[in-house]
This record gives structure tokens, sequence and C-alpha cells, in this order.
């Protein structure tokens, strides 16, 4: 810490975390205080992105950041409001010259920035939300890779930045009201996992441990939990994905996971509108039928491996990712329902829910991403592939239990006798033999 050199305020965004955290590193390193401040920020309070299951993430990253920071002798400082009005009005209560804050490149984090930037303060934007920013790899003469392979060999070719310790020490400026932690939100999903680092590190550490050496053959397979769940983690940033990367570069398979969320990264800042507009127009059929997607959102579909993979994301806050093309593809290929409407149902339930990773991915399914070439997928064929024995389906869907096996696939050629005692939906489709 550079003794003499003032007071920088940090202001935590999507970055919640003391562990390898650029904003607040250059901070301890150029000022002799420093000011951790976190907004409520009521435009995103007041927009659709503010639902249960993510405030109440939220909630405990925040609490775990305070823990943290107060853990070094600092605190978090907590306000509702306008952040540029916050940041003015801490500047002005402590003198401070300097504000550092994450780099991000949304259309609300870009006003966010504009607005900031009209302080009287010295604004520093530091790398941290992806493991290559936006704009550092660019293909000749575009701004941005439109396809993952060459993208994907562009971002291994890159040198990372170093992973940077926690700040020893934090001190704040005397006189300073903390401020309260949010209220508990007592309506999330009942199975949502726990938010803030000191979780997000404990379970790297132990799926590093027991997990990552069976990834590229376990993560699609529907029963297991054989995936890393560490989105939400990257997605509020309690856990920083250069870190994640230091941990797992040597198993390509997931390295590649860390690259998608990248390139879906780079996209959302070249192409804004992703989550409203499609990013590559392609002629294809589009229904409006309500009541098929009112089926499709209350896992009332007919078809077990659809519904067993809403359930999962209604009761946890999350979706095996192998789960959600599965749906994704019946909803948009099967159904021809407007990829918008998953995009904003996975965005009303999911605590990694984002704009780059949601919209991307609904786009790629739906065959208006960045996917040159996309191929619809079977659920039925998916599910003897993924499930093979259907635990995943009855784990789910346990009025279902009374059918063994690979027949819960089908329940609709069970014996008439046995389908009159099973409480579950004829399929929406015709599905075939």
């Amino acid at each position: 810490m550079n003794a003499g050199a003032g007071t920088a305020i940090v202001l935590f965004t999507r970055d919640l975390r003391v562990h390898d955290n650029p904003a607040l590193h250059a901070a301890c390193a150029e000022a002799e205080r420093v000011v951790p401040l976190f907004v409520h920020d009521e435009a995103i309070l007041a927009g659709p992105m503010a639902v249960p299951n993510r405030l109440r993430f939220l909630a405990d990253s925040l609490a775990d950041l305070r823990r943290g920071l107060r853990a070094a002798g600092g605190d978090l400082l907590i306000r509702r409001g306008d952040p540029a009005a916050a940041v003015a009005e801490l500047a002005g209560r402590t003198g401070a010259r300097a504000l550092h804050l994450a780099e991000d490149h949304s259309a609300h984090a870009l006003r966010r920035l504009e607005a900031l930037r009209r302080l009287s303060l010295r604004v520093t934007t530091a790398p941290g939300l992806t493991v290559v920013p936006p704009g550092h790899l660019t293909p000749a003469k575009r701004d941005h890779y439109q396809v993952f392979t060459p993208y994907w060999r562009a971002w291994r070719a890159a040198s990372p930045r170093p992973v940077l310790p926690p700040p020893a020490r934090i001190t704040l400026p005397d006189g300073l009201d903390p401020g309260p932690l949010p209220d508990p939100v007592t309506d999330a999903s009942p199975g949502l996992m726990p938010g803030g680092e000191e979780h997000g590190r404990r379970r790297l550490r132990e799926w590093v441990s027991h997990g990552l050496h069976d990834y590229a053959r376990e993560r699609d397979v529907l029963a297991h939990d054989g995936t890393s769940r560490l989105s939400a983690h990257l997605r509020f940033g309690t856990l920083s994905p250069r870190e994640v990367l230091r941990f797992t570069a040597a198993d390509e398979a997931f390295a590649r996971q860390l690259a998608w969320r990248d390139f879906h990264y780079q996209v959302a800042a070249a192409f804004p509108d992703l989550a409203w507009r499609d990013y590559r127009p392609r002629p294809r059929t589009v229904r409006d039928d309500p009541r098929a997607l009112e089926a499709w959102e209350n896992a009332a579909t007919g078809l077990p491996i659809v519904d067993a993979a809403l359930r999962q994301l209604h009761h946890e806050g999350f979706m095996h990712n192998r789960a959600r093309m599965i749906t994704a593809s019946f909803l948009t290929q099967a159904l021809h329902l407007d990829w918008r409407h998953g995009y904003r149902h996975f965005r009303r339930w999911l605590a990694d829910g984002d704009i780059p990773n949601n919209a991307a991915n609904w786009q790629r399914l739906a065959g208006t991403g960045n996917d040159p070439r996309p191929r619809p997928l079977s659920p039925l064929r998916q599910a003897a592939r993924f499930d093979p024995d259907g635990a995943y389906v009855r784990r789910w869907l346990p009025e279902l239990q009374a059918l063994e096996g690979a027949a819960v696939h089908r329940p609709w050629q069970a014996p008439p006798e046995l389908r009159r005692t099973l409480d579950y939906p004829p399929p929406l489709l015709d599905l075939g033999p």
C-alpha cells in the first residue's frame, strides 16, 4: 500500500470476491485508505434481472464479501439508489480522488460507467469478468469472432493475466456507516445453492479434487453430478474465471467451457441486442401457441426428459447443461416457439442467468445464433443416450416411478391399465414409436 496516496473507492459490481480481484488489488496498491462499496442499483432492481434466485444468491454473496473484507481490516459499504450518486456522496465525505471498478460491456454497465466518468474522479476499469476480456482477441477486419472454433484457437494461445492475491490489509476511512445487508429472500427455489466466495472456493476445491478428472466422460450424463456447478459463482464474480482456469487448464474439455463463456461475452459486447434480436436471421417457422408455452413452462409437456429438466430448474435455480440444450431444442425446433420465450423463462429461474450466456445459448439452439450449422436435437435420442436407465427422470418426476428402466422416457407406450394410473399428461406432440 502506498502510504500518503489518499483515498480510493472500489465499486463492486459483478466481482464479489477478495481473491484475484484486479479492481480491489489496484486500489489497495495505490491508496492509503480504501472504501469498498456495493450499490443496489435501482435500475437493476426494477428490471427483469432482479428475480428471487439471483437476489438470494446476491444477498449471500454480499454477506460473505463483507466478512472477507472485515477479515482484512476493512468493510463493505452497502448503499441503495444510483451508483454515481452513491460514489459522489462518498467521495465528498472521504476526499477520495480515484474510483476502481471491474470492466463490463453490457449496455447498462456502459451507461453506468459514462455517469461515473462525469464525476470529479479518476476512474479506472480493470479486467476480471472473463479470462480474456471482450475485444482483446479479434480476427482480421472484424470486431469479434463469430464462430467458436477459431476463437478457441486464439483463446488457447493467449497469455492470461496473472492471478492476484487478496489484500493483506485494508484501511477504511473513519466514521463511515457500512449500511445494512439486504433483507433475506424467502421465495427463492428451495434447492438453490448458497452464494458467496467461501462457498464458491470450497466447491471449486472439492470439484477439482473429485470431479474434474471425470469431466470429459461424465459431463453429459444427466443423473450424475458431473459438472462443476460453478456457473452462478462465475456470474456473480464470487469466483474469478482466471483463477478457475489456473486450477483446470490441464483439462481441455473444461477449459473449452470457460472459452465458450468468454466467446459469448465478446459476441454480446459487439452485438448488444443479443437478448431480443436474432444474431443470424434465418427463415424459420415460428408459431404462437400459448397453450404449448404454458405446458413447457410448467413442466407439463408430457415428454419426461423435458419436464424433468424444468422441474430441476424450478427446484434448484439450476439446470444441467445437457438438459438446457434438450429443453431449448424442444421449445424452438419441435414446438416451433420463439426462443425469446425460453430465454425469459430461464432468466426468471437461473441463478447463473446472464444475458451473454443465456441469450447466446438460446439463439444457438434456435438456429439464429453463432453456430453456422444448427442441428435440432431429438429429445428421445438424447434421453436414450444421456439418461439410459431413466434415473434423472425418476429423480424429478416421481409420478413415473412405476415405469422401469428406459420405459420412463415413453410413458405413452405403457400398457393402458398402467398408463391410467400415472398422474402425468399426454405428450404435446406425436413423438412416434
